[in-house]
């Protein structure tokens, strides 16, 4: 078993220590939507930098949502 040369004192302990605090992460707001995400990342929404980067699924059922009752119309 490893045994230490000799006993570590509890400023050098600290020491060691100081740089193991953790940070508060940094968010970002999206100007388009308003949404609060991780800086440089997407929102949930699939915006960048107020444009829209990726179709997301939640957009993608809103726009099917949006087309179907006329369709439903037309054969109905």
């Amino acid at each position: 078993m490893a045994v230490q040369k000799s006993r570590v004192t509890p400023s050098r302990r600290g020491q060691r220590r100081s740089h193991d605090a953790l940070t508060a992460k940094q968010l970002s707001t999206d100007p388009t939507s308003g949404e609060i995400h991780l800086r440089h990342h997407i929102t949930a929404d699939g915006y960048y930098r107020g444009k829209k980067v990726i179709t997301t699924k939640s957009s993608a059922v809103q726009e099917d949502l949006s087309v179907a009752p006329a369709a439903f119309d037309a054969a109905g």
